[in-house]
């Protein structure tokens, strides 16, 4: 018998586990027979809970981030981390390694990669960083305290999980173009959320961006998930209540400040301006 997740079998950041019962619930308003569209499939949690529920269904996982390969490299991601074990086993539970330790759990991956052509860093970094930091390869790895919070058991295999799924990889524009029009289709809307991390997202957004997913909920039935963090339920209903002002910042100028909170972080400073009685300036950009 089929073994039905509630959360993603390996580490993903913005995976719905804390939504899966009431997900469940909500998919009992649409039909079996729907043709259901992960636009942003992540960690496919959602396409398989669908599966799951609606077996008659079509479901669409647009695995953009190729968790698949992931999935397929559990048995020589298990082998790296029986490896690491004993190399953090003198450390105690959730505090750093020494450097020692540290360099050779870095030799060790390194040689993985070299060996294998693959290493799956988001699910190492569960086990060597603080909670919610991600790496995506060596360098960026290289740069963190790794801690001992190395898994003690192996990841399951999980075969199925993405069983009964059709699996493509395409940017969700594309893919929302295909299926708009299609009877009896429900798109699954889970993007990254504004103002947060977006780190192990194989993706580089600005506001502009999460704002074009929006046309993604006009006429068409859907399913999309946001963040208090993001606020773009409040940008909405202002944007409704104030639909007529245009573009305020059109004709001003812009001039920017790059600011440095440190070695590895900065943010940019902006100021606008411009004379409402002078002719109109080139647009900000």
């Amino acid at each position: 018998m089929r073994k039905k997740y509630l959360s993603a079998p390996l580490p993903f950041m913005g995976q719905k586990r804390m939504f899966a019962k009431e997900f469940i619930k909500v998919l009992k308003h649409y039909p079996d027979n729907a043709v259901f569209v992960d636009l942003f499939g992540g960690s496919g949690l959602l396409s398989h809970i669908t599966k799951c529920q609606k077996p008659e269904a079509t479901v669409i996982y647009n695995d953009y981030d190729d968790y698949r390969r992931r999935l397929e490299n559990i048995p020589r991601t298990n082998a790296l981390l029986a490896k690491i074990r004993p190399l953090a086993a003198s450390t105690p539970r959730h505090k750093a390694l020494p450097k020692e330790a540290k360099e050779a759990i870095l030799r060790l991956i390194e040689q993985e990669e070299q060996d294998c052509g693959y290493v799956d860093y988001i699910t190492l970094s569960s086990s060597l960083l603080f909670s919610m930091k991600y790496a995506t390869d060596l360098t960026g790895l290289r740069k963190e305290t790794f801690y001992n919070t190395v898994r003690k058991c192996d990841y399951s295999p999980c075969l199925d999980y993405l069983d009964g799924l059709k699996v493509i990889s395409c940017d969700y524009k594309e893919l929302f173009d295909k299926y708009k029009d299609i009877p009896n289709v429900v798109f699954l809307i889970d993007p990254p959320y504004l103002s947060t991390e977006v780190g192990t997202y194989t993706m580089t957004w600005g506001l502009s961006d999460y704002l074009d997913v929006l046309q993604t909920l006009v006429s068409t039935n859907y399913i999309y998930f946001t963040s208090n963090k993001s606020s773009i339920i409040e940008l909405c209903a202002w944007i409704d209540k104030n639909n007529t002002i245009g573009n305020p910042f059109a004709g001003s100028e812009k001039v920017e400040f790059n600011a440095h909170i440190n070695y590895n972080s900065s943010y940019t400073d902006i100021m606008l301006f411009k004379k409402a009685d002078e002719p109109a300036r080139k647009d900000a950009s």
